[in-house]
């Protein structure tokens, strides 16, 4: 299994994602800033491994802080944290584990005998089991999700929903996954995923390592193949969900969710339920995060725009609930109506 990004030898241990496919790197992180480093620069990326990698910095950060006593050493966590929460605005997961990370350091404060030492260590064993409970969510996600996997047929997949974008085993891919090992057998076709190549670099690299056909095509191809009928359902992740099922996941999904309507091609977001935000009524309160400008004008650093060109760059999309078939989750699946379904499954 891919081991995305893992706690190590007293450090943070991750692939570094900007490197694939070309070559395979662990990086080793002693310094929580190069972790949030990592985050914002796609060292590391996908919403759930952005958390994993968050509460491992975070524990990381308490680990190596040269505090004293427990109320410098909260005043250092504190302050971590809110490092961590400025990297990536719209991953949920990013701040759900933050949030998760500060509860159970306040939990601990509440034993006035445990020591600083043994506060960071329970923050250690704290985020190692956010990142255990991340792979245990994504294989129940995939038992859940691959009977919606239509045998010998074609299926879609935008940016990168696997392995690399979680602790291990996958969200969108992990459906596929687990479909795969149940013996069913299809065709994945991969877009591409401008500006930056998560599904060229990321998403192909996987299925090749799993032996999973499947064939790239650029973003605009899509609908293309959906109306000739070789696209038989659509699986992509999300890095928020609001409460009404709206949700943002990497640009481009919205015009694939659109496509696939016109087609009368099943639609399914997997993603843990850490992913959905019930605090936000609708996508129009999910914030997305801008890009540099440099993500567009050129590749692996060769410009390919003249220079002084405007730019949009938005990371993300927003996908109208209406164009959404369900939503896989680790709870269980969520299906139309999504803020009845989806508050129900909060319930479990």
């Amino acid at each position: 299994m891919i081991r995305t990004v893992f706690w190590e030898n007293d450090s943070v241990r991750m692939i570094d994602q900007k490197a694939l496919p070309h070559a395979e790197k662990v990086l080793t992180f002693k310094d929580y800033r190069k972790v949030a480093g990592a985050i914002r620069d796609l060292t590391v990326r996908g919403a759930p491994a952005i958390g994993v990698a968050a509460a491992l910095g975070i524990a990381l950060g308490a680990l190596k802080s040269p505090a004293k006593n427990k109320t410098q050493l909260k005043a250092d966590f504190n302050r971590i944290c809110k490092e961590f929460s400025r990297t990536r605005p719209t991953a949920r997961n990013l701040f759900w584990a933050i949030e998760r990370m500060k509860k159970h350091f306040s939990g601990l404060l509440e034993d006035r005998e445990i020591d600083p030492a043994a506060l960071r260590w329970a923050l250690v064993e704290e985020a190692v089991r956010i990142g255990e409970e991340d792979i245990e969510a994504n294989r129940r996600m995939g038992q859940f999700g691959k009977k919606f996997v239509p045998d010998n047929a074609g299926v879609l997949t935008h940016c990168n929903a696997g392995a690399l974008a979680t602790a291990g085993y996958g969200t969108a891919l992990g459906v596929l996954r687990a479909a795969w090992e149940s013996g069913k057998r299809f065709h994945v076709f991969a877009d591409e995923t401008r500006p930056v190549l998560q599904g060229a670099r990321l998403t192909c690299w996987e299925l090749m390592r799993e032996k999973i056909p499947a064939t790239l095509i650029t973003d605009n191809m899509a609908g293309f193949l959906m109306n000739q009928g070789r696209v038989k359902a659509v699986f992509v992740g999300a890095d928020r969900i609001a409460a009404n099922g709206d949700a943002a996941n990497k640009i481009g999904t919205y015009s694939l969710a659109v496509l696939a309507k016109e087609n009368k091609v099943p639609f399914y977001i997997a993603a843990p339920f850490s992913t959905i935000d019930l605090s936000l009524r609708s996508g129009k309160d999910i914030p997305i995060e801008m890009r540099p400008d440099e993500e567009v004008t050129g590749l692996n650093k060769a410009r390919t725009a003249p220079a002084g060109v405007g730019v949009f760059n938005p990371a993300f999309d927003v996908t109208p609930n209406r164009y959404i078939t369900a939503i896989i989750t680790d709870r269980g699946v969520a299906k139309k109506p999504f803020s009845r379904s989806l508050k129900k499954l909060s319930d479990k």
